[in-house]
């Protein structure tokens, strides 16, 4: 089982950027620390939201956006 992060415009459109990570994660756990560590980057390259994929299955949709 693979988990990734599919990188998405406000409405929910996939961003399909190379200059985005396309990252690989054995575990849950794993992605979601990346995340931690980079979603100001991935927020700065346009991202405004990401869908936590398991495999194909998507999990859940978070906002990179800060709150005001």
């Amino acid at each position: 089982m693979a988990w990734s992060w599919r990188y998405e415009a406000g409405n929910g459109t996939s961003l399909d950027d190379d200059e985005l990570p396309g990252e690989l994660f054995t575990s849950r756990g794993d992605a979601e620390s990346w995340l931690g560590e980079n979603w100001q980057e991935l927020a700065e390259a346009g991202a405004k939201q990401v869908t936590l994929l398991e495999d194909e299955h998507a999990v859940y949709t978070m906002s990179l956006e800060e709150a005001e």
